[in-house]
């Protein structure tokens, strides 16, 4: 465990949108500094889905070091604080080579949690969990909000009755800890162990759209369709984590005939665009981070040997 008078330890951050260039970028940036490209997005972490959560090319694994893509069963989630623990560990073993961490990723709430921490949650019990996950999927989440209401009314106020994940997860840790959920969020969350340099990529939803039109026509190109009947034939559950990210939806209707695929291409378009919107928004609101465009690799390599000196020289 680092002493609370370690210096912070330098990562580079580049965020943003889908289909803006991230992962190229990261790539380009990674080779010339020997850096470890460390994932920060929600859906690349699903093993099932390399073609259509656009994860890196086998050529792109080949030409740098890529950490925490692909590991995750398509039944399994993974919070926000679970994902920052194995980021910090990820962190900590490229630190340790003398390499640089350059965390790659349009998912704001990982990075929030791990670049700025979050409530200090105790564990909760793997059976607890489940518990109330089988009970949602017995009663509904209305029921279960109704149950929150009456046990933790505060956090019940602020959530959507049809919200599963975030009702179960306020109805586990009230009996895993005895404390409702803003207990936890109001103590004073630790200090960052981490000097972030971190970069948004500076493109509009107008010029995402054609770029998010093309990767869809290319992953099915690539062969989307039978990524998904092949994630179909190990786990056929909709509601499975793996299954609710965009695109992975989308498929499932199609491969169980519930669509045809013109419609799929629409609705996966369509829900793509509105999420590249949220995350327009998100960022916004992270004033603190430096705009750039996909091809700006020198502007990054600039700023990051003015910041870090020693730990930024190129490889």
């Amino acid at each position: 465990m680092a002493s609370a008078h370690a210096s912070p330890t330098p990562v580079i951050v580049i965020a943003g949108p889908t289909g803006t260039g991230k992962s190229a970028l990261a790539l380009a940036v990674a080779r010339a500094l020997d850096g470890v490209i460390i994932n920060a997005d929600s859906r690349q972490v699903y093993a099932d889905f390399p073609i259509v959560t656009a994860q890196p090319s086998v050529r792109d694994f080949v030409l740098a070091t890529h950490k925490l893509y692909a590991f995750l069963p398509i039944r399994k989630k993974l919070s926000a604080g679970a994902y920052a623990l194995l980021a910090k560990g990820e962190i900590a073993a490229a630190r340790k080579n003398g390499r640089l961490p350059i965390l790659v990723g349009g998912t704001g709430l990982y990075l929030r949690s791990l670049l700025s921490g979050i409530a200090p949650i105790p564990p909760v019990d793997p059976a607890i969990s489940r518990r109330w996950q089988e009970e949602c999927d017995r009663r509904g989440p209305n029921a279960l909000h109704a149950l929150l209401e009456e046990r933790d009314p505060e956090t019940a106020s602020r959530l959507h009755p049809n919200d599963s994940q975030r009702i179960t997860r306020a109805l586990e840790v009230l009996e895993s800890t005895g404390r409702p959920l803003g207990y936890w969020h109001s103590l004073p969350v630790p200090p960052s162990m981490y000097h972030a340099l971190s970069f948004c990529m500076d493109l509009g939803l107008d010029a995402i759209t054609p770029r998010l039109e093309g990767r869809i026509d290319a992953m099915l190109a690539q062969g989307a369709v039978e990524e998904a009947r092949k994630a179909y034939d190990r786990c056929p559950d909709p509601d499975a984590p793996g299954w609710s990210g965009i695109g992975c939806a989308e498929l499932f209707k199609y491969i169980t005939g519930q669509t045809d695929l013109d419609t799929c291409k629409a609705v996966w378009l369509q829900n793509t665009r509105a999420y590249a919107k949220r995350q327009i928004t998100w960022f916004k609101r992270e004033t603190a981070m430096i705009r750039c465009k996909p091809d700006e690799a020198d502007l990054v390599l600039r700023l990051a040997a003015e910041t870090f000196g020693e730990c930024a020289k190129p490889a």
